[in-house]
């Protein structure tokens, strides 16, 4: 009975804390007048990192670098754990997010969304061509662009095959890949499976487990920028492959209780 009311408690706790969010998110869209279409994207990184920080801690989620993120101007990519990936990456690199279109017409996270730099991508036929030079042109205007070369969730433990088509935005414009880890500990220095976002577990499920496990600490180590010069996005996909799954391994090394 005691543990139930104790979920509870800290399940109401984090409402209350997404709701708050949300709200300073909307305070913060008019303090950065991110409601105009005159100003500049980039302009608006301090205020996606500080609503994606509080993001994180609404849900009890401590975000801490291993080394510092540096932030610098590219095509990013993270492995892909959970739905939590978007306000920890958010929080410490100068990134912003792509979405499907249709997203941007939504009542209120729509708004945010767009508010927040969101990069809108127009499907259509879902050709990955497409997208890659969409991504291209976004990075040509300066702003930085994170997506999860994995393509799925995954328990965290390794790196799953990566789809490298859309690298082909960095060799078109020749800007460096900028990958990074996250690894998401619990309290007693393993890596957290409520935190993780995969197989048939449901949002609904997934939301209840991460405010029920009280104390999550996603850990996020920056990797060495890739070159993409005289490389085709197929060389480029297993270097990354190979570069993704040694720092991982590091990373787990470095926060892992024996």
């Amino acid at each position: 009975m005691s543990n139930f009311i104790s979920n509870q408690y800290y399940r109401t706790k984090a409402a209350f804390g997404l709701t708050n969010t949300l709200l300073n998110g909307f305070q913060m869209l008019y303090e950065s007048k991110a409601y105009r279409s005159d100003v500049p994207r980039n302009r608006l990184t301090p205020y996606v990192q500080k609503f994606c920080q509080k993001m994180a801690n609404s849900f009890g989620v401590t975000v801490i670098q291993i080394e510092p993120v540096p932030q610098r101007h590219g095509l990013w990519v993270s492995n892909h754990v959970s739905w939590l990936d978007i306000p920890v990456v958010g929080s410490v690199a100068p990134v912003f997010f792509l979405s499907k279109a249709e997203i941007g017409k939504w009542p209120i996270f729509g708004r945010l969304a767009k508010a927040g730099g969101t990069l809108f991508i127009q499907r259509g036929s879902g050709d990955v061509g497409s997208v890659s030079d969409q991504i291209a042109e976004f990075l040509s205007e300066g702003s930085s662009v994170i997506f999860f070369p994995e393509a799925t969730t995954t328990d965290g433990k390794q790196i799953k095959k990566i789809y490298g088509k859309l690298l082909k935005a960095a060799i078109d414009t020749n800007l460096p890949i900028c990958p990074m880890v996250i690894a998401y500990v619990d309290k007693e220095g393993g890596l957290s499976d409520k935190a993780a976002y995969y197989g048939k577990r449901t949002m609904v499920q997934s939301l209840k487990s991460v405010a029920d496990a009280r104390g999550i600490t996603a850990y996020v180590l920056p990797l060495e920028p890739i070159c993409p010069e005289g490389r085709d996005h197929r060389e480029l996909t297993e270097v990354l492959q190979a570069v993704m799954q040694k720092g991982l391994t590091d990373l787990h090394g470095r926060v892992l209780a024996a």
